[in-house]
């Protein structure tokens, strides 16, 4: 599982970097859905390492109240939340670039912070 695990960082690494290339090329809605991308592939990365279900988007809600549960911290809600907006930005394409790029700020942080949780 920890291989499957890598899988899913690697993924979300991926995206990550991708996001950022996205929201230079000024393409927010793709940034957006990148960033969505980037996140829920960490929280796959976490849910596999501890073989927790993370098959389609409830589990990996459910996944992430596990994780403030384990951790006690309730940021990383809110910056699931905050990159579920991300992803609905891709289908509504209302935000503005500043409030894209705040999202993806905090993508980034949260995709920082589950590293440790992989390990």
């Amino acid at each position: 599982m920890a291989q499957d695990g890598e899988k899913y960082k690697s993924a979300g690494r991926e995206l990550l970097e991708k996001a950022r290339h996205e929201l230079a090329q000024g393409d927010l809605r793709q940034e957006s859905e990148k960033g969505w991308g980037a996140a829920a592939q960490m929280v796959k990365a976490v849910a596999e390492r501890r073989g927790w279900r993370h098959d389609g988007h409830a589990a990996l809600f459910e996944v992430v109240n596990r994780m403030v549960s384990e951790t006690g911290d309730r940021q990383l809600g809110m910056v699931f939340y905050t990159a579920n907006g991300l992803h609905i930005n891709f289908y509504e394409n209302v935000m503005s670039r500043e409030m894209v790029e705040i999202g993806l700020d905090q993508v980034e942080r949260f995709v920082d912070g589950l590293d440790r949780l992989v390990q």
